[in-house]
């Protein structure tokens, strides 16, 4: 796999993070056929499609147009015409919120908030900067918050999860809570759509990818990352991309990762207007 030339796509971040939300803006300035990998990511994500060209192939279903990608959808590929769209990331907490459910495959995103879809593509079309498109998309998702809460102790867990980088046992998660195991994996399951096992599993390979695509040897992102061997590594990359090591290193949305997702207090990248 080839790495993904980002010098024509201008990137936007927002000046401010809402809790629970990232969100970065592409434009290809020459609009020209792609077809990139995406990589699974610990988050609910949301491509609006700003230009009518976006597609995408994931378990051998094609689809076109704005998508929402859950945790864990397995092999994925954008292809078409990007033109413009803007990427939303949710912590599952905030989708489950927002989007009323916690989807592990890719779907339309007319399916999930149905006439809403086509009501949010036109309005952030016409917005004249990416940063009222920031503005507006998080006061769409403002409207969209419902009744459905995660329990605390599941999002505590969540949390816990990530900043372990996957490497929490579900005893402790559970200790720290105060609730059984299974109580703990029965509502985290239900509410997040993912058991503690296989969340953890996601952060531990999102935690791989970084590394791999900061150039680091699978050997030495295996170990640093907390799997068994360099096989076990591999074996969880296919499971969660459908890539060897060697294309998740290279993969598009990982090499400009510092610059659409900045760390606070880090500084961005490139800014689209």
């Amino acid at each position: 796999m080839q790495a993904f030339d980002w010098t024509g796509v201008d990137i936007a971040v927002p000046p401010r993070r809402l809790p629970g939300v990232r969100m970065a803006g592409f434009r290809q300035a020459v609009p020209a056929p792609v077809d990139i990998a995406m990589v699974a990511h610990p988050a609910v994500t949301v491509l609006v499609d700003l230009s009518d060209g976006l597609g995408y192939e994931a378990f051998g279903r094609r689809g076109r147009g704005s998508v929402v990608v859950g945790l864990c959808p397995g092999e994925l590929r954008a292809a078409g015409r990007i033109g413009e769209c803007l990427q939303i990331r949710l912590e599952p907490a905030v989708a489950a919120a927002v989007l009323g459910e916690t989807l592990s495959g890719a779907v339309s995103l007319e399916d999930v908030v149905g006439r809403d879809a086509a009501r949010w593509e036109d309005r952030l079309r016409a917005a004249v900067s990416w940063d009222d498109r920031f503005a507006l998309a998080a006061e769409l998702l403002r409207q969209r918050l419902g009744s459905r809460r995660v329990d605390p102790e599941v999002a505590q867990s969540w949390r816990r999860t990530l900043a372990a980088r996957g490497l929490a046992r579900v005893e402790g998660l559970a200790d720290e809570v105060g609730w059984s195991r299974k109580r703990l994996w029965a509502r985290f399951r239900t509410q997040l759509g993912i058991t503690p096992k296989r969340a953890a599993r996601l952060v531990r390979f999102d935690h791989a990818a970084h590394l791999l695509a900061a150039g680091r040897a699978p050997a030495e992102v295996a170990v640093a990352s907390g799997f068994a061997d360099q096989s076990h590594l591999h074996h969880e990359v296919r499971a969660f991309s459908g890539l060897t090591p060697a294309a998740v290193a290279v993969a598009p949305w990982l090499t400009i990762d510092d610059v659409a997702w900045p760390e606070p207090n880090r500084g961005g990248g490139r800014q689209g207007t």
